[in-house]
């Protein structure tokens, strides 16, 4: 067996703040910079010796300095998002012109989805990954030839090639794996990631993977995850946690990112009687249908907030997107949450099948009633490998060419008959008006920053950062979405979908 190669684990520059790979689940130039740390690269770095990984945009290396790093290395590992692919395909032209005999691997869900158009679109790519490749691009840095190693695709011969699938990892392989927070201790400042709704600086990591929820939006568990649930044991969680408190004396809390962390109730219990002894502060993703009895034991675990898809306020549109929960059911999630002191972050969507200009402010509407801490309003986008992105097309419902603009920022590219892009742009812009510049909310957000002089800049920059935003996207809704012409193309619809 040769040497291992010089490996460098990429999550690359592209856009200006754009939060694009390895754990985003919406890659987007957001609202707010934001970055989720690059936890999918972790685990092969942490099992590739004399490697590094680097997340460009939070550290703000940018495309020149990261050719200029990768002719230190031997092999790259990239991972790359449908929104940033053709930037990512750009950059490693110029990687190769500076280092001819890098290999590079192409990893993230675009490849598993698109394999073949994934190698089409470039011969400098050597190999793209299908599912899981913590182990596939480490059999590779090792010299395992791409024939013997499951899960990938090349070129051979003038012919695309695909190996064997790799199976999915479960409980004592998962818990095999390095720890994601010896990299960030290793290779990453932890400073650097910030999102507004989470206390800064944060540290996130994985407890389990897959989600046995069928939303059909949801790219991560129809793509490289999987709809089924695996899980580390709580005592390999537990290690974790106790370590990352040790690595990070400046760390305010720990973000779980599982896809959902609280589906099941047995194994939530399990982790909070692990916890609640290190006494540290966490949040976690969420469904809203944990009990009364188990929000509570989250909340005296030390449980701060939750990041919650309540998606719509209209029950037929969740129904359409196989939600698997109710209006009713988030209302006494939310009831239970404040009785117990959880914070709740709500993520809204507008453009989902079934909606029109009563379900926006159907939804606007009940936001206001569930009242939660913070919100997030996204735009429908039906990614390439959901069963979100096969029905829009099927019913001829992609009409726009455009995921993302000329910065990487989200437009509206599933437009209705009866429901204008340009419509459901100004519904994004109504709905966060409506909510945020109420009065109370107002209040609650300044009162945080009042005696915490962080807070307070944090604040001004983030707020800064959003109504400038919300400037474009007004001037955009205005001009009927005819501005300027977006850069990230939707490609190969179905010819039902009017791209051709």
């Amino acid at each position: 067996m040769p040497d291992v190669m010089k490996t460098l684990l990429l999550n690359p520059p592209s856009f200006e703040n754009f939060d694009g790979g390895a754990s985003s689940r919406w890659p987007a130039t957001r609202e707010i910079e934001s970055y989720w740390y690059p936890v999918w690269l972790t685990y092969p770095a942490g099992m590739i010796p004399g490697s590094r990984l680097l997340d460009a945009s939070p550290h703000k290396v940018n495309w020149q300095q990261t050719v200029q790093i990768c002719k230190d290395y031997e092999f790259l590992i990239l991972f790359t998002s449908t929104v940033g692919f053709g930037s990512d395909v750009k950059l490693i032209r110029k990687i190769k012109e500076s280092n001819p005999s890098m290999k590079i691997a192409f990893v993230g869900p675009h490849g598993h989805i698109k394999p073949d158009e994934t190698l089409m679109a470039s011969e400098d790519i050597d190999f793209v990954t299908r599912g899981e490749f913590d182990h596939s691009v480490v059999e590779y840095a090792h010299g395992k030839p791409l024939s013997e190693i499951m899960g990938v695709s090349y070129r051979k011969d003038g012919k695309i090639v695909h190996t064997a699938p790799r199976a999915q990892l479960h409980t004592a392989e998962l818990d095999a794996l390095p720890f994601a927070t010896d990299i960030y201790k290793r290779d990453l400042e932890i400073e650097r990631y910030n999102v507004p709704f989470l206390l800064n600086p944060y540290v996130s990591f994985y407890t389990t993977r897959g989600c046995p929820a069928l939303c059909t939006f949801c790219m991560w568990p129809q793509t490289i995850s999987g709809h089924a649930w695996r899980t580390r044991s709580t005592e390999n969680v537990a290690r974790e946690v106790k370590q990352a408190i040790e690595y990070f004396p400046q760390m305010k809390e720990i973000f779980f990112d599982d896809d959902t962390f609280n589906i099941r109730k047995d194994r939530v219990l399990d982790l909070c009687t692990k916890f609640k002894p290190l006494k540290f502060q966490w949040s976690s993703t969420a469904r809203v249908h944990s009990d009364y009895d188990t929000l509570k034991a989250m909340a005296d675990a030390g449980a701060r907030l939750f990041i919650v898809g309540f998606e719509s306020g209209d029950p037929q549109i969740l129904k359409n997107i196989k939600k698997g929960a109710t209006v009713e059911m988030a209302r006494t999630f939310m009831k239970n949450c404040r009785k117990v002191g959880i914070r709740v972050h709500g993520d809204f969507i507008i453009g989902l099948p079934g909606e029109t200009r009563e379900t926006i402010q159907k939804t606007i509407d009940f936001a206001k009633e569930l009242d939660p801490e913070t919100i997030q309003v996204s735009l429908a986008h039906a990614m390439p490998g959901t069963e979100l992105y096969d029905s829009m097309a099927r019913e001829g419902f992609l009409k726009v060419e455009a995921l993302a603009d000329m910065g990487g920022h989200q437009l509206p590219h599933i437009e209705y008959p009866h429901l204008s892009k340009s419509e459901m742009m100004a519904g994004v812009n109504r709905f966060y008006d409506e909510y945020y510049f109420r009065p109370k909310v107002v209040w609650r957000i300044v009162k945080e920053a009042l005696w915490d002089s962080h807070e307070r800049k944090r604040l001004y920059h983030e707020a800064t950062e959003f109504l400038k935003l919300r400037a474009e996207r007004l001037k955009w809704a205005r001009e009927g979405g005819e501005g300027e012409k977006p850069l990230i193309a939707v490609s190969h619809a179905s010819s039902a979908s009017g791209n051709d």
